[in-house]
C-alpha cells in the first residue's frame, strides 16, 4: 500500500507535457476551500495520512510521528496551521513529504495535480484576499489548470514562523548523538552499545527513562496529602520509607485528559543527586535492552521553545511499528512544573523527617529488587541479575526431545531464547496465558534463560536491614529462596529468588544445548 502510495508522485510527473526548460512543476493541493501549489523539486514522495505517535508537549499543528522506511517522520496538519477546523480524514487525505533539511510530512485534503508554470506566470501575492496568512505565501499562480487562483505555499517561512528550531532543521548538519563530536570520535563501538530502559504507558502512548534513572516503582498507596492550591499536574505528597516524595502526574504535565487512579497505575521514582519525584502513569508496560541503532535524536523541529526537552530520544521496535519516547531524567528536574513540586513538598512539615542531600535514597546498604507475582505470593531478584522483561508471545516454538521443564523457546532480537514456566518450576498449580504475564530473562552462568512468571509489580529499593534468611524448609528451597524481605511496615514479605539455583547445571547443559541445535 505505501510503495503504490509513494509512487504518486511519479504518477503525477508522468502527467505533464515538459514544454520548455524553464517552466517549473509545483504539486497543487487544496486544504479547505483553498488551493496551494508547492515546487516539485523539494517533494519526496506523496504518502496516504500514516497513524502517529502523539508526543506531549509539541506545538499544536504537530499531529505526531510515524516511521517512514526506518525514519522518524513529523507529520503536520496544515490544517491546524492555517487556523482551519480539523476534519475527519478520508481516502483522499495525503501526506506530502517534504525535504527540508529532514523529511517532514503535510496532511492535506486532497492532492489535485502538477502543473508547470514559468517565471512570468507567477504573480506577487499583494492585494489578495485569502484565509490564509499571506506572510506563508511566496506568489500566486493564475488561469492554471482550470484553477483561477492557486497558492504558492512557502514552507520555509512556514517552518520558521511555526516552529523555533527550524533554522537548526533546515540547515542541519548530520546529527550528533546525545552530546557533541567529540564523544563520536570513539568510533562505532559506542554507537553499538544498549541502552537499558523501563517503558510505561500514558494515555496509550509509550515512553521509558533509562533504568539507572529510575530509583524503584512502587504500587499507589490509600494515603496521598493533597497540597492545597497546587498545580492540578501534582496529585500530592506521598510517604516512602519515611521521606517525603512529591507525585507528579504524568498525563497533567504532557496536557492528557485526566484519569481516575486505578489498581494498574504505578508510580516511577526518579532520582537526580538527592532528589527524587515520583511519576504517576498509567501502568508499567517492561524492562528493554535496546541497541543504540534504532535509538534517535528528537527531531529538532519539535523543540519549540524548548517544550520538548524532557523528551531526548525516540526508540524504534519491531521494524518502526512501535516507538518509544525515552525522557531525560537530567531534563526533567529542569522543568518548572517539577521544580515547583518540589518546592510545594518543602512547605510540608514533619517532624520526624530530614529530607536532606544524605537521603537514605542514596544509601548503599539498599537493595534494588524486581518483583513478581506467583499465584498470590510476591517474589523478588536482584535488579542487577535480570538481563530484561518481555512480554509472553501468542505462541511459543516447540522445540522435540527438550527437557519437559522447557516450555519452548523464542527469538529475541535474533538469539533463541528458552523460556521455562516458573509456576512449574516451582510446584505451583498451572494457570492459562494472559496479557499480564511476563518473561523475565536471567543470564544463568552465561546461559540466558527466560522464565514467565504472573506479573511483574513494580521495581523495589529494600533496606538490606529488612533483608534476612528463609527458614529452612528443605534443601531445594534453602538453594532457591535463602532469603526473605520482612518490610514489617507494609505487612510484606518477599521471597528472594537466587536465580544460579533455579535449575541445575545438568539441566543448564540441556538448555545450552537447545540454543545451539536451534541457532544452527
Amino acid at each position: 500500500m505505501e510503495d503504490r502510495c509513494s509512487s504518486e508522485v511519479n504518477d503525477l510527473r508522468d502527467n505533464i507535457v515538459d514544454e520548455t526548460d524553464d517552466r517549473n512543476q509545483y504539486v497543487t493541493f487544496v486544504v479547505g476551500d483553498e488551493v496551494f501549489a508547492v515546487e516539485m523539486s523539494p517533494v519526496q514522495e506523496i504518502i496516504r495520512v500514516p497513524e502517529t505517535v502523539h508526543v506531549p508537549l509539541a506545538p499544536p499543528a504537530l499531529e505526531g510521528l510515524t516511521n517512514l522506511r526506518g525514519r522518524v517522520l513529523p507529520i503536520i496538519s496544515l490544517r491546524r496551521v492555517f487556523g482551519f477546523e480539523d476534519i475527519q480524514k478520508d481516502d483522499a487525505c495525503r501526506a506530502v513529504v517534504i525535504n527540508m533539511g529532514q523529511p517532514i510530512g503535510f496532511v492535506v485534503d486532497r492532492v489535485a495535480s502538477v502543473v508547470s508554470a514559468d517565471p512570468s506566470q507567477i504573480e506577487d501575492i499583494k492585494g489578495i484576499s485569502s484565509a490564509v496568512d499571506t506572510e506563508l505565501l511566496s506568489g500566486l499562480i493564475k488561469g492554471v489548470s482550470g484553477y483561477e487562483m492557486i497558492m504558492v505555499l512557502d514552507f520555509k517561512r512556514l517552518m520558521e514562523q511555526e516552529f523555533s528550531e527550524i533554522e537548526a532543521l533546515v540547515n542541519a548538519t548530520p546529527i550528533v548523538r546525545n552530546g557533541n563530536d567529540s564523544k563520536n570520535e570513539k568510533g562505532d563501538e559506542e554507537l553499538n552499545d544498549e541502552l537499558h530502559l523501563v517503558s510505561f504507558e500514558v494515555a496509550q502512548q509509550e515512553y521509558a527513562f533509562t533504568i539507572e534513572s529510575i530509583q524503584e516503582i512502587v504500587q499507589v498507596p490509600e494515603n496521598i496529602v493533597h497540597v492545597p492550591r497546587s498545580a492540578s499536574h501534582l496529585v500530592g505528597i506521598i510517604t516512602l520509607r519515611d521521606h517525603l516524595l512529591p507525585v507528579i502526574s504524568l498525563r497533567g504535565l504532557f496536557h492528557m485528559p485526566p484519569q481516575e487512579i486505578n489498581e494498574k497505575n504505578r508510580i516511577v521514582v526518579v532520582t537526580m543527586g538527592s532528589v527524587s519525584v515520583g511519576l504517576l502513569v498509567d501502568g508499567v508496560n517492561e524492562v528493554l535492552r535496546v541497541p543504540r541503532a534504532v535509538v534517535e535524536p528528537v527531531p529538532a523541529i519539535l523543540t519549540q521553545d524548548g517544550q520538548m526537552s524532557d523528551i531526548s530520544e525516540i526508540c524504534r521496535l519491531q521494524e518502526g511499528k512501535r516507538m518509544v519516547c525515552i525522557i531525560s531524567a537530567r531534563n526533567l528536574f529542569q522543568n518548572s512544573a517539577i521544580k515547583e513540586a518540589l518546592t510545594a513538598m518543602e512547605t510540608i512539615k514533619k517532624d520526624d523527617m530530614d529530607y536532606s542531600a544524605d537521603s537514605e535514597y542514596e544509601n548503599e546498604d539498599d537493595e534494588q529488587m524486581v518483583v513478581f507475582k506467583l499465584d498470590n505470593e510476591e517474589f523478588g531478584v536482584s535488579i542487577e541479575s535480570v538481563q530484561e522483561i518481555v512480554r509472553v508471545p501468542d505462541e511459543l516454538t516447540h522445540v522435540p526431545r527438550a527437557p519437559s521443564f522447557v516450555e519452548g523457546v523464542i527469538n529475541l532480537r535474533g538469539t533463541v531464547l528458552p523460556v521455562i514456566d516458573l509456576r512449574k518450576r516451582l510446584g505451583l498449580s498451572e494457570v492459562e496465558r494472559n496479557d499480564r504475564q511476563r518473561i523475565v530473562v536471567f543470564l544463568i552462568k552465561g546461559v540466558q534463560t527466560g522464565f514467565i512468571v504472573d506479573s511483574v509489580t513494580e521495581v523495589l529499593k529494600i533496606s538490606k536491614e529488612s533483608i534476612e534468611p528463609a527458614p529452612r524448609l528443605s534443601d531445594e528451597q534453602a538453594q532457591l529462596l535463602q532469603h526473605i524481605a520482612n518490610l514489617q511496615g507494609d505487612d510484606r514479605i518477599i521471597q528472594i529468588i537466587e536465580p544460579s539455583h533455579i535449575i541445575e547445571e545438568s539441566e543448564l547443559r540441556d538448555i545450552s544445548s537447545i540454543t545451539v541445535e536451534e541457532a544452527a
